[in-house]
């Protein structure tokens, strides 16, 4: 077991996380042989937005796997995957992962997002939702009623919904 494991496992993963990464895993296996080289690691990683150098793909590789199994043929399979995604996950920001989120509902800058945000979210999702239901989940969460939801609102429904 990797020294990563040891500390953190992919047990630490919710289901939703091991979930994604699975399929994120297999859809870059293209041959199906449950193991993924070093390159495809890297654009892997950055798929799932984490920003790394192929120093660190080298280096995260080396720890999760201590007794150089992945050197031999330059793979990785899914398990020292998750070993080392467990580790990527524990660093993340949730403060940052919740501005980058804002910044997608706020593609027009405002610093608010609005009736005409709220639509295109929904459009995009695949969504059907009526204006009344809108204008019911921006009113839900607008704390200062100023019709939109300010950074600060969008700050405090992501934490209230256990995304710290």
């Amino acid at each position: 077991m990797s020294t990563i494991a040891k500390r953190r496992g992919p047990r630490e993963l919710s289901d939703d996380a091991m979930q994604e990464l699975r399929e994120a895993f297999d859809l870059f296996d293209s041959d199906k042989t449950g193991s993924i080289d070093l390159h495809e690691l890297k654009v892997l990683m950055r798929a799932l937005g984490f920003e790394v150098k192929k120093k660190e793909v080298v280096r995260l590789v080396h720890s999760a796997d201590p007794n150089g199994k992945v050197t031999g043929e330059g793979t990785v399979d899914f398990n020292i995957f998750l070993d080392i995604m467990s580790d990527k996950y524990s660093e993340r920001d949730p403060s940052e992962e919740i501005k980058k989120a804002f910044e997608l509902f706020d593609d027009d800058r405002t610093g608010k997002i609005g009736m005409r945000n709220m639509r295109r979210i929904a459009r995009e999702l695949g969504e059907n939702l009526s204006e009344e239901e809108l204008q019911a989940m921006i009113e839900e969460f607008d704390r200062d009623q100023d019709g939109e939801i300010n950074e600060d609102e969008f700050n405090y429904i992501m934490r209230q919904n256990g995304n710290e």
